[in-house]
């Protein structure tokens, strides 16, 4: 009897360990496989040589190195127009050097939520010119933005336009002529009703099918793309070609997990990739660069695109999503407000 139970308690003793060592396998398979996947080791560059899988009408920027200076550099045109600001033209009796032109600006280059400019020409009906030193100008004009997503100029932020420029007229000695109020806060508030109806911000969501993505997993993936980090933390960009202009897409992710003490513990089950419309050209095909990407990096990462709301984003959604575009940026055209001009940059700011 005692060899019985002998062997009986050597038999179950077997078994609980096995039990135990069953449950330990299955508790480290399931932690492995829930784990936030892990960024590769670096076995090449990231940037526009890997982002050549792309179609070559699509291709992505290259990574930004520290030789900004290589980068084509936007053209340095005045600011002001008559599309979209308030104009106060300055006359002078003699010209103006431009370090006293630039000691009389405000402290302040805003009225109220609007931007302010002034420039010059240095003949009376030459070409007009951001304020430089060394320079003489034999005229000034200043102006106030009419509308951006703020909101339209109202008659408390006019009036301030007024007040800035007849200082800065009074400083360089010139005689300021302002237009009617009324007729330019009513043409703000039309201006303003156009852009409301016109501006467009898309953005898809890429969700985990399955494992959680780490921080730099998601950084990885999106590199080899072309994306670069952002100055605001959870946030990466895909820049533009031409240093100064905005950037064509932006990537944004949960910012605590980006300040977080070791971000390759944390889990992300979702990221945002985002297209401001107006600030890019057409021309660049931003939207088919944007549903492209996030197909290849839903393929590589083992994702779905959705809207935000967990619903997923088919290829029947995502063809009526780029018909609506059309006739916004043929609308944006009619208007002379392009898609990515230097006026519709301002107007939808």
């Amino acid at each position: 009897m005692a060899d019985s139970m002998s062997s009986l308690q050597a038999s179950l003793a077997a078994v609980g360990g096995l039990t135990v060592v069953a449950v330990l396998v299955y508790n480290y398979w399931t932690s492995r496989k829930n784990a936030p996947r892990q960024a590769e080791p670096q076995t090449e560059p990231t940037g526009f040589d890997t982002a050549s899988r792309l179609d070559p009408d699509k291709a992505i920027e290259p990574v930004l190195t520290d030789d900004f200076a290589s980068l084509p550099q936007p053209d340095k045109k005045p600011q002001l127009d008559a599309l979209i600001d308030v104009i106060s033209l300055i006359d002078v009796e003699q010209p103006v050097s431009g370090d006293a032109a630039l000691a009389a600006l405000p402290a302040t280059r805003r009225v109220g939520t609007k931007p302010f400019h002034v420039e010059g020409a240095s003949q009376p009906n030459g070409p007009w010119e951001p304020l430089q030193t060394g320079k003489r100008y034999a005229a000034f004009q200043a102006g106030v933005q009419l509308a951006n997503r703020v909101g339209a100029l109202n008659d408390i932020e006019f009036s301030e336009f007024v007040v800035k420029t007849q200082a800065f007229a009074d400083a360089v000695g010139g005689t300021a002529n302002f237009s009617d109020m009324l007729e330019e806060v009513a043409r703000a508030r039309e201006l303003d009703q156009f852009a409301s109806a016109h501006d467009a911000q898309l953005s898809v969501t890429l969700c985990a099918s399955a494992a959680a993505w780490s921080l730099g997993y998601i950084q990885q993936h999106a590199a080899r793309l072309g994306f670069v980090a952002g100055v605001i933390p959870g946030r990466m960009v895909l820049p533009a070609l031409q240093a100064g202009l905005p950037p064509v897409l932006s990537l944004t992710f949960d910012t605590q997990v980006a300040m977080a003490d070791d971000p390759a513990l944390s889990a992300i089950r979702e990221f945002t990739l985002s297209l401001d419309v107006p600030q890019i050209a057409r021309e660049d095909r931003p939207f088919e660069r944007l549903r492209e990407i996030a197909r290849m990096l839903a393929q590589d990462m083992d994702g779905v695109i959705t809207d935000g709301d967990g619903q997923i984003l088919g290829d029947a959604a995502l063809d009526q999503i780029a018909g609506d575009l059309r006739l916004l940026y043929d609308a944006l055209d009619a208007r002379e407000l392009s898609a990515g001009s230097p006026q519709a940059r301002r107007l939808f700011s």
